[in-house]
């Protein structure tokens, strides 16, 4: 039970670190546009199935299409995100520059940093409830004795207290990256 307990709160840290990974913080990365999904006749495609991406220095992103008449569709689509940047169409590529920060835009992508991080740790809680919740059927069915289940509901919470620690220091580390000028 504890391993599966810690598999479900590992995937929700990698979660909150994917989370993490689409902030910009003022240096080029690719997994900013993971959360852009393009109109592609007709369905919705994510930018980096129809596009390869490259970060050729370190305030520049380079996006080609695989397929040329695609790119309008792609510029319309990071026009229309959230990524808050200008595409600029050459008629090959998709070229994005990366401005610096500014002091008021880091504050705000710390705010978002610290809101990421929070649904990460009221997934890891939820997950935490059920657990608790599935011994405290198991006593009240007569499955596991009061002690047994004291001993892995005190388990339970070093588990979840071990992975919301985790969440914190990713936090912790992100924010940094962020304020990092």
């Amino acid at each position: 039970m504890l391993n599966d307990l810690k598999d479900s709160m590992k995937k929700t840290v990698e979660s909150t670190q994917k989370s993490f990974n689409t902030l910009r913080t003022g240096r080029a990365n690719s997994a900013i546009l993971d959360r852009v999904t393009v109109d592609y006749y007709g369905s919705e495609v994510q930018l980096k199935s129809l596009a390869n991406i490259n970060t050729p220095d370190a305030t520049t992103l380079l996006i080609q299409p695989f397929d040329r008449g695609s790119i309008g569709q792609i510029e319309k689509a990071i026009n229309m995100s959230d990524v808050g940047l200008t595409p600029n169409n050459d008629g090959q590529v998709i070229r994005l520059n990366i401005p610096p920060l500014t002091k008021e835009r880091r504050k705000e992508l710390v705010k978002i940093a610290n809101k990421m991080a929070e649904e990460g740790k009221v997934a890891i809680r939820n997950i935490r409830r059920d657990a608790i919740e599935t011994v405290r059927k198991q006593e009240k069915d007569g499955d596991a004795s009061e002690d047994e289940s004291r001993n892995l509901q005190d388990n339970i919470q070093k588990v979840t207290d071990e992975f919301t620690k985790k969440i914190d220091e990713l936090l912790t580390i992100k924010n940094k990256d962020i304020m990092t000028v």
